[in-house]
Parts: structure tokens; sequence; C-alpha cells
């Protein structure tokens, strides 16, 4: 019990003595650390910000990027793909890998807050010269009286390690703080890819019903060709005609026919490139290609450009890597500061295994606390602050960017969505007023009253306007895609 009380009493003296050590090196340590530390090279207090209206809008504050996707798109075939895409996305599968890795590099950041605690056991032999001063030692001490130290001298150890960075200047909390700030950056990464793949799939699909529409209209085309080609044929044979004729609307029906091969590629790829949105192998798209042109485009409410920051994720995760950024800079700056380590042991050590359970003689302990500042090369330590305040610099303008850019894409788009439907009428009523041509110079060309030249053009002419009116539908419709994932839409 006298040994205890004895044990108990010298570890306080020494953790006294090592207390006043600690504060002593650190005094000295603010001494010697006298360079004044860099400055961040740019004021990001003010960021861009957004006008308070879209041009030529009101401030109504109702915004279609809020509604879900399951509401904004209507036709049951699209939201199934939808579905599927948000289910087995490849890209989608590597985002939230990669907001796994964000959540584990947290984990990492807050465990270096904590002291690193271990426990082990050794075992050694050591063997000295007897012309040493430990040797020389060892030689004339007895373990008890009548028996001296073995020789070799083993060495056996059992205990705890730890050791622990005192965060001084929040240089660890400000790198786990950037840890989170990423891991939010990524979960916003994750909800950007969401909007971009359901604009994506959706844009296809509409391009998919386009050309099934277009090359139903082809083969109509193709038909009226070889209609034509055969009346042109009999003319010929009745002296009301020429070769020329023959072979222009020849030239014509083989021009139709190459198109009609070229849409079906086109058909092809773009069913393709669903599939693989929909991270399958190629199999048939469901669709319902003859309500195509009857599709009504969604009506679509901008809102205010303030609510961008809060809709769209890509703005978000721009403006969290910028936080992170900024702390990053504090956790390169605090590297130019005293850092302050203590590492500590407690456990048994003695050169015979029976003798680790003699207490206290086989106690060992230890308490050390080491201050240390960069006083002569701090070249590794400016650059690596450097390189943090550039990529803080990089951060505001990526965010200033993302900030332009999405204001600019709602603008456009709403400028497009207005503009298209302007031309999809005008197209509409040109292809009306080109059919009703088409019928007039078959008539005139019956009756001898037009040349066969006549006849092709205005056919062609409007089989054009067909198609251009096709290709009207789908960048009215995909002008309204577009502008609801600029709005931040599909996330939600």
């Amino acid at each position: 019990m006298k040994k205890k009380h004895q044990f108990t009493n010298t570890l306080k003296k020494m953790n006294k003595s090592i207390g006043y050590k600690i504060g002593l090196m650190a005094l000295m340590g603010v001494g010697l650390w006298s360079c004044k530390t860099p400055q961040v090279a740019i004021d990001f207090d003010s960021k861009a910000k957004l006008p308070s209206a879209y041009s030529n809008t009101t401030t109504d504050t109702i915004n279609s990027g809020l509604t879900p996707w399951r509401q904004f798109f209507t036709d049951k075939n699209l939201t199934t793909l939808i579905e599927e895409a948000l289910k087995n996305n490849q890209e989608l599968m590597i985002t939230l890998q990669e907001i796994e890795v964000a959540k584990n590099e947290v984990l990492y950041k807050k465990g270096k807050l904590a002291p690193k605690v271990g426990v082990g056991v050794g075992a050694g032999v050591e063997k000295v010269g007897r012309y040493t001063s430990q040797g020389a030692g060892d030689a004339n001490t007895d373990i008890e009286p009548g028996r001296k130290m073995p020789e070799p001298l083993g060495d056996f150890s059992a205990g705890l390690t730890a050791s622990w960075e005192i965060d001084m200047w929040g240089k660890l909390h400000h790198a786990k703080e950037a840890a989170v700030k990423r891991y939010l950056g990524t979960v916003e990464g994750k909800n950007y890819v969401l909007s971009a793949l359901i604009s994506e799939v959706a844009t296809s699909y509409y391009e998919l019903l386009a050309l099934d529409n277009q090359l139903d209209l082809t083969l109509q085309y193709i038909d009226l060709q070889k209609k034509a080609l055969e009346i042109v044929k009999i003319q010929k044979q009745a002296a009301r005609g020429t070769e020329l004729g023959v072979k222009k609307f020849e030239g014509e029906l083989l021009k139709a026919q190459s198109l009609e091969f070229s849409i079906r590629q086109d058909i092809t790829e773009t069913e393709n490139r669903i599939n693989a949105l929909l991270g399958r192998y190629p199999q048939p798209i469901v669709r319902n290609k003859e309500l195509f042109m009857d599709l009504v485009p969604a009506t679509v409410k901008t809102g205010i450009p303030a609510q961008l920051l809060s809709n769209r994720p890509d703005i978000k995760q721009a403006e969290l890597e910028l936080e992170a950024a900024k702390l990053d800079v504090k956790v390169a700056r605090a590297e130019f500061y005293p850092s302050l380590d203590i590492s500590a042991t407690l456990g048994l050590n003695a050169f015979k295994p029976s003798y680790l359970t003699k207490l206290p003689e086989s106690m060992m302990y230890s308490l050390v606390g080491e201050l240390a500042a960069p006083l002569i090369n701090k070249s590794a330590i400016k650059a690596e602050f450097n390189t943090a305040n550039a990529h803080q610099i990089q951060a505001l303008y990526e965010y200033d960017k993302r900030l332009l850019n999405a204001y600019l894409d709602v603008a456009n788009q709403m400028a497009k969505i207005n503009n298209m439907q302007q031309v999809f009428e005008y197209k509409k009523n040109e292809t009306k007023t080109l059919s009703d041509a088409v019928s007039i110079a078959n008539e005139l060309f019956k009756s001898s009253r037009a040349d066969y030249l006549e006849v092709l053009m205005t056919q062609r002419e409007a089989m054009d306007a067909k198609l251009e009116l096709v290709e009207a539908k789908t960048k009215q419709l995909n002008a309204v895609v577009d502008i609801y994932k600029s709005l931040g839409g599909g996330w939600q």
C-alpha cells in the first residue's frame, strides 16, 4: 500500500513538471514564430448578384422548377422510362459512390480530432557491450541480493499508448468542416445528375417520336413519288411527256428512299441512347407516335432569379465548394502557427515475463508534450497556402459563372419557347398552304397546264415543310424540358 502511495505521488509530481515544461515550450514557440502569415488575395464577402427579375417578365414567385417531374411530364410511357433510368443509370450510380467517398472523408477528418489510443505487447532481447556505460552498469547491478542481471537481457512489455494533436488554431476543425461542405456538395451534385438525367431522357424521347413521324411522312412521300413516276411514264408513252420528266421523278424517288434509311438509322441510335440512359442493352422503346403532333407543351412559370440559388443543385454545389475552399485556406494558414502534440504511455515492462506482475516495480509510464513551429524553411507551407488561396479564387469564379449561366439559360429558353411557338404556327400554315398547292399542281399537270418540274418542286417543298413542322414541334417540346431543367426542376 505504501509503494502504491509513493507511485501516485511520483506520477503527480511528473505531470506537474511536464505541465510547466509544456507551458514554457508554448511561450518559446510563440516567441520563435514571428513572421507574418500571408493574407487572402481577394475579398470574398461580395459575390455576384442576380437581377431582380428576368427580362420582359413579371416578379411572380410561382416557379415551375418546384413541380415534381411526375406531375410535369404526363406521358405514361415517358414517366416509365424516367423511373427506370433513375434506378439503373450508371452515371447516377457512380455519383452515389462519390457521396460515400465524401462521407468517409468526413469521418476520417472527425477522427483526427480525437486522441489516438492503442494497445500492444512486445518482446525482445538485447546484449550490450560490457565496456559501455549501460553494460558496466548492468554488470554491477543486482536484481536481488546475490542475483545478477541476466545476460543477454530480455525486454517484455504490455500497455497502452496515446497521442493527441491539440487543435489550438482550429486547423483540424476547419478541415473537418471543409470535408462536410464537400460531402454536402456531392449530394447536390447527385441532385444535378438527377435533373440532367430526367431532362436527357425526355429530350431523347421526344426526338424519337419526331423521327417516327418523319419516317411516316417520308414513306408517304415515297408512295406519292412512285405513283407520280407511273403517271409520268404513262404520259411519256402517250407522247405527252419526255424522258427527262421520267428521270426527274426517278431521282426524286431515290432521294426519298435514301432519306428513309437515314431516318431509320437515327431512330436506332436514339433508341439505343435512351437504352443507355436506362442502363440496359438495346430493346424497343414503348411509345405512341400518333399523338406527337397533338402534344401541348406544359405551361412554364419562371418565378424570380433569386429562386435559382435554392432550386439549382449545381449552384448550391458551387457555393458549398466555395465555403470548403475558404476553410482550406484557414487550414493552410494554421500551418504557419506552432503545433502541440501530446503522447503518453502506460503499461508494464520487465526483462522477464514473470516480473511483469510485480507492481509497482514493473510499472512504466510517460507523458511527453512537443511544441513545434516552422522557423527557417517555410517555402513548402507558403506554397500550400498559395495553392489553397488560388483554389479559393477559382471556386469564387466558378460560383459566379454558374450564376450567370443559370440566369442566361432561363432567359434563352423562355425566348425559345415563345419563338418556337411562333415558328410552329407559321410552319403549320405553310404546310397547309403547300399541301393545297400540291393538289392544284397535280390537277394542272393532268390537264397539261403545268409541267413536271412545277409539280415536282411543289411536292418537294410540301414535304420539306412537313418535316420542318415536326422539327419545330420537337424544338417546342424540348425548350420546355430545357427550361424545366434550367429552373432546377426534376430532382425534388
